[in-house]
């Protein structure tokens, strides 16, 4: 079987041709499992953390909802992703976008930066998720809201899944439980914590490791968070 192309897997998880063909090319890599974007809400003016930038897909579409008064900081721990990162800046003439060398577990950010967190099927990779989120909290201002894609599991993985190094790698056993992760955004701080599982997504996961029957295991999903504070309008403490 084809290994589906970046285009293909990016539209099968929820990103128009006009999103696709947006940014500069080599900036769609396909590694995701949704779209952050279309759930984020961004506003002129805000900044946007994007946690595991790659190539800057995510970074470049978040630049184009803040405009010119907003920014967009892309972190990734790897030298090559960040080369490719601002390159791709230079070459779309990205101004207000900017790609750190960091991990996601300790963030390279000063505390309550960002209005809005996003992130693309990286946050699964991470061996302790439970920091990440907590990096999350930190970085936000009060009031700042998390709106990631990652993939989440729905039941314990078959022991012989856990041996299989491609599958950590893939995206696949390096996802938790879905309450695991509704535990580890609630004891971080989070309020308005919500994990909607895209059953639909099974489908495409399963070109992940065609045969194996992973998505049976693995779904993709919209977590969305918000951290406690800020001009809400309201009573002290209830947002």
């Amino acid at each position: 079987m084809a290994t589906p192309s970046a285009e293909a897997m990016s539209a099968f998880f929820g990103y128009s041709d006009d999103e696709m063909a947006a940014v500069p090319e080599g900036a769609n890599v396909g590694r995701g499992c949704g779209n952050p974007q279309a759930i984020a809400e961004m506003q002129a003016g805000e900044v946007v953390i994007d946690l595991g930038a790659g190539a800057g897909f995510d970074a470049f579409l978040a630049a184009g909802k803040v405009g010119k008064t907003g920014h967009v900081i892309g972190v990734d721990m790897t030298h090559e992703m960040l080369a490719k990162a601002r390159g791709n800046a230079v070459k779309g003439g990205y101004e207000n976008v900017e790609f750190r060398l960091g991990e996601i577990e300790f963030l390279p950010i000063a505390n309550d930066t960002a209005d809005v967190i996003i992130s693309n099927c990286v946050v699964n990779l991470s061996p302790n998720k439970a920091q990440v989120i907590n990096e999350a909290f930190r970085v936000l201002k009060p009031g700042g809201r998390v709106a990631i894609s990652d993939v989440v599991a729905t039941e314990p993985f078959p022991e012989h899944f856990l041996d299989d190094d491609h599958l950590l790698s893939g995206c696949v056993t390096g996802a938790s439980l879905v309450s695991e992760m509704q535990t580890w955004l609630e004891d971080a701080g989070f309020t308005k914590v919500l994990i909607d599982v895209k059953e639909e997504s099974r489908a495409g996961i399963a070109d992940w490791a065609p045969g194996m029957g992973v998505e049976k295991y693995v779904v993709s999903a919209i977590i969305t968070a918000k951290k406690p504070g800020g001009d809400c309008g309201c009573a002290p403490g209830c947002c």
